[in-house]
């Protein structure tokens, strides 16, 4: 499915976490906020700065402990209105899409972008 940029992005997180699957993480505080962006936790693991990772990604082995259940990367796309993006997989309020232009992948807020017919 295609999307087109309606509203400019730009990451706040210039060192994304990123992980494979089976990696220990620990989890911290989960998203609060007024965006529609619902279980995004802050998890950290080894040698990494923390990032938001979606709940659905985590098997939970105790209070603040975690595994990956996937392969994971945080990284998101610097976008601006006109730009099209196909979308891969959609969670949690965001679109993990790839820029048609270039084939980069990365996370988009959906309520910055608009499905193409």
């Amino acid at each position: 499915m295609k999307y087109v940029v309606i509203e400019s992005h730009r990451s706040e997180y210039p060192r994304p976490i990123s992980f494979a699957r089976g990696t220990l993480l620990q989890i911290g505080q989960r998203y609060e906020g007024e965006e529609d962006w619902q279980d995004w936790y802050l998890c950290s693991c080894e040698g990494q700065e923390p990032g938001w990772v979606p709940g659905q990604l985590i098997e939970r082995l105790g209070v603040g402990q975690g595994r990956a259940l996937e392969s994971y990367s945080a990284y998101e796309l610097d976008a601006d209105p006109g730009q099209v993006m196909v979308g891969l997989r959609r969670l949690n309020g965001w679109l993990w899409c790839r820029r048609q232009r270039n084939g980069e992948l990365g996370w988009l807020p959906l309520e910055k972008l608009r499905q193409m017919d």
